[in-house]
């Protein structure tokens, strides 16, 4: 995970707020460049317990966005306390920030976004894509404001790893296997957010293996050498099975992390898909993007 470090915000307008949220302030970091085609809610990773609005996740996909004509607003959602990828949790429910205040901040300041009534774009990266996509569940399932559009880069949207499949694990192989998420670590990981064996079978908590009919138009970008890309494999099929308008890419040689990693091929291909397929789709007025 990687901090603010030389990013170029020439002619990138930055703002630091907060929204109200049902659980506090939220602060937030606004970035809008000098065209404006689209408003975006966009969301870091950091396995639920890590990162914040200085990480290169947050901070240069935000910038690079802005740049490219689309309005980002980064959220800073509370995060759960630090976890041990070696050793399993107490049983029971864990004290501390738990599902689902981080999922609620995300869904607060989506809601303070697209509050005017205008189309807003929603996504995030690792565990802020999980939270995006069941930000945007619990908005198809409850009738709250919902976003015109997703992108999901390099998501875990299971409580548990799905299966690796045998493709993958040869993209896996020597030195591209030794930092991987196992599935102990990912079960890890997810308790630790989820705060109990009971609330990782929530769909709000991991839309993976739920229904996902009603979802919206999705972009799913996953990472080549990644082991969390089974659950983006598993995911992308699901949302096809509720008959939700999916594109997918897997950006070649990236490994996970990769929007954390500005001025690299894999982050340049990121931002370049992303930017495409919003402007696709707001051409076609699919997302009601303004000019």
């Amino acid at each position: 995970m990687r901090h603010r470090t030389d990013v170029d915000v020439t002619g990138i307008e930055i703002r630091d707020a907060a929204v109200a949220g049902r659980h506090g302030g939220i602060p937030i970091r606004r970035y809008r460049g000098d065209a404006h085609d689209a408003t975006f809610v966009w969301v870091h990773g950091g396995a639920f317990s890590h990162g914040g609005l200085d990480q290169l996740e947050s901070h240069a996909v935000a910038v690079a966005l802005a740049r490219r004509g689309i309005e980002v607003t980064a959220v800073d959602y509370r995060r759960v306390p630090s976890w041990s990828w070696f050793r399993d949790a107490p049983a029971g429910h864990l004290p501390g920030i738990r599902f689902p205040v981080p999922l609620d901040d995300v869904a607060d300041v989506f809601a303070a976004v697209a509050g005017s009534g205008a189309p807003v774009l929603l996504g995030g990266a690792s565990a802020g894509a999980c939270l995006s996509a069941a930000a945007a569940l619990r908005a198809v399932r409850e009738g709250g404001p919902a976003p015109t559009g997703l992108v999901l880069a390099y998501g875990t949207f299971h409580a548990q790893l799905p299966p690796l499949e045998p493709a993958l694990r040869r993209r896996l192989r020597g030195r591209h296997g030794l930092v991987q998420f196992r599935s102990a670590t990912v079960r890890r990981m997810n308790h630790n957010y989820a705060g109990s064996a009971e609330a990782m079978r929530e769909p709000f908590a991991f839309p993976g293996g739920h229904d996902l009919a009603g979802m919206p138009r999705t972009l799913m970008l996953d990472a080549d050498r990644d082991s969390l890309r089974a659950s983006g494999d598993a995911f992308a099929q699901e949302l096809a099975a509720g008959a939700v308008d999916v594109e997918r890419h897997v950006v070649d040689g990236a490994a996970h992390g990769f929007l954390d990693r500005p001025f690299t091929p894999t982050f340049d291909a990121g931002i370049a898909l992303t930017v495409d397929w919003v402007i696709r789709a707001a051409s076609r007025g699919e997302l009601g993007a303004r000019a």
